[in-house]
């Protein structure tokens, strides 16, 4: 069984970080240098929190806010849930699932960020381990069909 050390080791180095003081448009250019839709606020090696393309959305462009003089740290999500490394990826998927975020924050028992465990890291395993989750006819099917694009 899979864990949240597993996905976490398995991404490389956490690198998509700003600082809680950074403007928000500039967290927003740093996203799309990244090619991600998130990013880890750090102060120093402290976890602050994530600032996501959701919270620029309903907590920025929503609220009326300007992204040229709002911080990232004014509308972060602070409040995400967390796992520790040992928990395993199925325990992962029901957290999301739950809490219906896209985000999970892994921190070690003595309180240490880890990484972040996102919806799309659980859906790379679910496709990896296929057979085991559709059974071997349809992971066959999916196998043989997925280089062509078509719809299941």
């Amino acid at each position: 069984m899979r864990t949240a050390k597993n996905i976490i080791d398995k991404k490389s180095k956490v690198q998509n970080t700003v600082s809680p003081k950074t403007l928000v448009i500039d967290a927003l250019k740093l996203m799309i240098d990244v090619n991600l839709s998130y990013l880890v606020v750090m102060d120093g090696d402290k976890y602050k929190g994530i600032f996501s393309e959701r919270d620029y959305s309903r907590n920025v462009v929503l609220k009326g806010r300007s992204s040229t003089t709002t911080t990232v740290a004014e509308v972060m999500a602070t409040d995400l849930p967390s796992v520790l490394p040992a928990q395993t990826a199925e325990h992962c998927m029901k957290i999301l699932s739950n809490t219906k975020t896209r985000y999970l924050v892994c921190f070690d028992a003595d309180g240490n960020f880890r990484g972040v465990i996102t919806i799309h890291d659980l859906i790379r395993i679910v496709l990896a381990d296929k057979q085991d989750v559709f059974g071997r006819a349809v992971a066959n099917y999916l196998n043989n069909n997925s280089d062509e694009g078509k719809v299941i």
